[in-house]
């Protein structure tokens, strides 16, 4: 009979009831500790997985002493999850993007985990969707050609998004890590959300193998009419000498080579994502040689060029990879862009990015 893993999941909220589910439906994994400051949701959930639950995340893992610790928390608690999980004797760490706030934090993690020699996931979950895996093999197969040029665009803003859209270029470029980047970016209205970002951040990416990334995240980035639902108007993909492939991550996958046109279904859901994603982390902890896909070190390679961008929008011309010392990104981009209004380029980003009562005229100014 397989080793049954122990976990505790910090955060009940939509991410974390995700996870906790996922790792509850697996026959590897007990929910054996689950923490949140709200006890309403803490009741609900621990009514529906059982094990110990507590309002202090570091109270509950000293008790449980889980094998996994999992937080799906505010951005700006990264850090400290991160030394609870160390300090409860866990294998593996699993948490959500984004990564870190700035590289001064990201740093700091990276540090702390290399130490420990605990593993760590980050989840970018999205990989695991049918359709992305089918650009995924087109692109493997050699059906492009050679690839030069890998692309992500999203209407959401950078701390939701733009890890996501680096780290499936990343995946359809081999992995290849990045030499330098070039960005700019626009808009502080969102700088004063939980997930503090620009409003629109843009740039390019020289990746070590030659191959050249564009990505755009937020109020200026493209319209994807073939996806409704706004937060899934995401388009990732992948051109070469012989033709593209790019998934929409609400609307499927398509690509166009020398042996014709195709085209495929396919959407973001957590119910199919989710289950392949905690089996992977049931792999890696059986097995070292099994890293998993969603590996702090991919997601850092990722985090890494964020930053590079938002130093490039800061202080002008190519940054180089790896970063070179500490900064607060966020803080000094806050300040560079202060006062600064975005121009979007669809009316649908007004509900996201403008107040309610300049709306109307946006809206009347893009159409």
């Amino acid at each position: 009979m397989s080793h049954k893993y122990r976990v505790v999941v910090v955060g009940m909220g939509k991410r974390g009831i995700h996870h906790a589910q996922a790792f509850h439906a697996n026959d590897r994994f007990e929910v054996a500790g689950l923490c949140d400051i709200d006890k309403l949701r803490l009741d609900a959930a621990a009514a529906k997985f059982g094990g110990i639950k507590g309002t202090d995340a570091f109270e509950v893992a000293l008790k449980v002493k889980p094998d996994v610790f999992c937080f799906c928390t505010l951005p700006k608690l990264r850090t400290e999850m991160v030394r609870i999980g160390i300090e409860s004797g866990a294998r593996l760490i699993a948490f959500e993007k984004p990564l870190a706030l700035n590289s001064r934090e990201g740093m700091e993690i990276k540090k702390l985990l290399a130490r420990s020699g605990i593993k760590a996931v980050v989840s970018h979950q999205h990989r695991y969707g049918e359709h992305y895996r089918k650009v995924r093999e087109i692109i493997s197969s050699g059906a492009l050609g050679r690839v030069h040029t890998v692309y992500g665009t999203a209407t959401g803003w950078m701390m939701h998004m733009l890890s996501h859209l680096i780290d499936y270029m990343r995946w359809y470029n081999g992995d290849a890590h990045a030499d330098w980047v070039m960005g700019q970016a626009a808009g502080s209205g969102k700088f004063r959300d939980p997930h503090p970002s620009p409003d629109y951040i843009g740039g390019f990416i020289h990746f070590s193998n030659g191959v050249r990334g564009v990505v755009e995240c937020g109020a200026g980035a493209p319209d994807v009419p073939e996806v409704d639902y706004w937060w899934r108007k995401c388009r990732i993909g992948a051109h070469g000498t012989d033709g593209f492939a790019e998934v929409l991550t609400g609307g499927g996958w398509r690509v166009v080579t020398k042996g014709g046109a195709f085209s495929g279904g396919g959407c973001m859901n957590y119910e199919l994502d989710m289950p392949s994603y905690i089996q992977d982390i049931a792999g890696w902890l059986d097995d070292d040689k099994k890293e998993h896909p969603c590996c702090f070190e991919n997601a850092y390679a990722g985090f890494e060029i964020m930053m590079a961008l938002c130093r490039s929008a800061v202080h002008g011309g190519q940054v180089q990879l790896p970063l070179a010392g500490v900064a607060d990104e966020i803080q000094e981009l806050s300040s560079h862009l202060a006062g600064q209004k975005v121009l979007l380029s669809m009316a649908a980003n007004a509900k996201e990015y403008v107040p309610a009562s300049v709306e109307a005229e946006i809206a009347v100014s893009v159409n």
